[in-house]
């Protein structure tokens, strides 16, 4: 099953179209996460309290059992204005959706990767969508996105009827930089977060060392000093969420499909390891990649 499936799967990426057109059985991660000790984030404490369920981080102060720290993690509520958010929906909806792995679809806006072999070339980028122009201008009153150029912008739909999701992962580390940004427009979902423990090389962690990262801590990419354990973190409807430090490099992260009860959108932002930014030692492969990025077409 190498090839693309019609719904836009292959390989171990399933959707519930072609697990019932193809018989695949697909295992249950939520299943078997839930077996083990479970956390949910608390953005107004900046702790992970014992739990599983998504709302359980509004019982904020009366949080009840003994939390642990849970470093790197960044949520603004109500980033989005109610208006704001239908606006930006019914713009992305006027733009073509493109299928894509697990039941998702997508637009994406950035250049041409080859993760495998570290190339990057501009292909057809030619900056984003104008109508999305505002939810980057409205990083730079968040002081953790100071300096924040975006490279990719991806526009995700998670849809419930397709049986959507992401599995377990680290976004790459060779081009993509230290904070991975979420805008999360419609619908509230749920992060679960997962030990990685495998080898450094996959995901280009080896490559972190290259990095000019925000708090200097060159250990980040090796195994977190924890048992088997899930952290969920609350992703809510029109909020922002960064992911950095060792929530970035030292855990996977993966959207569960049974997070996902109704149709989800939100915008998926990446920018450039250090290397590539000005003055790096490659910087000159991506100078018209970041003269692009600044661009926004009607």
């Amino acid at each position: 099953m190498e090839s693309v499936r019609p719904c836009g799967c292959k390989g171990i990426r399933t959707c519930l179209i072609c697990e019932k057109e193809y018989s695949i059985s697909k295992p249950n991660l939520a299943a078997e996460l839930q077996k083990q000790t479970s956390y949910v984030y608390c953005p107004g404490c900046d702790k992970a309290w014992p739990g599983w369920e998504y709302n359980e981080f509004k019982l904020h102060p009366n949080h009840s059992g003994k939390s642990i720290d849970f470093p790197g993690v960044y949520i603004q509520e109500d980033f989005l204005s109610d208006e704001e958010a239908h606006s930006l929906i019914n713009d992305l909806d006027s733009l073509p959706w493109e299928i894509s792995q697990s039941g998702r679809r997508k637009q994406n806006y950035g250049p041409k990767c080859n993760f495998k072999k570290r190339r990057l070339r501009l292909g057809s980028f030619d900056g984003f969508p104008k109508t999305t122009r505002f939810v980057q201008e409205k990083f730079a009153k968040v002081p953790l996105l100071e300096n924040f150029q975006t490279v990719e912008q991806c526009s995700l739909e998670y849809n419930s009827e397709r049986g959507a999701s992401i599995d377990p992962h680290i976004d790459d580390c060779w081009i993509w930089g230290e904070r991975i940004v979420t805008v999360n427009i419609i619908e509230d979902s749920v992060l679960s977060m997962i030990p990685y423990r495998n080898l450094k090389k996959r995901y280009n962690l080896d490559y972190v060392s290259t990095q000019k990262l925000l708090d200097g801590d060159e250990s980040l990419g090796e195994e977190p000093k924890f048992e088997d354990i899930v952290v969920r973190i609350p992703m809510p409807e029109r909020s922002l969420i960064v992911l950095y430090g060792a929530a970035r490099y030292s855990w996977e992260h993966a959207v569960l499909r049974e997070d996902i009860n109704s149709r989800r959108v939100c915008l998926a932002y990446r920018e450039l390891t250090t290397p590539y930014l000005p003055n790096g030692s490659q910087s000159q492969e991506a100078t018209e990649i970041l003269e692009k990025a600044t661009k926004f077409w009607i």
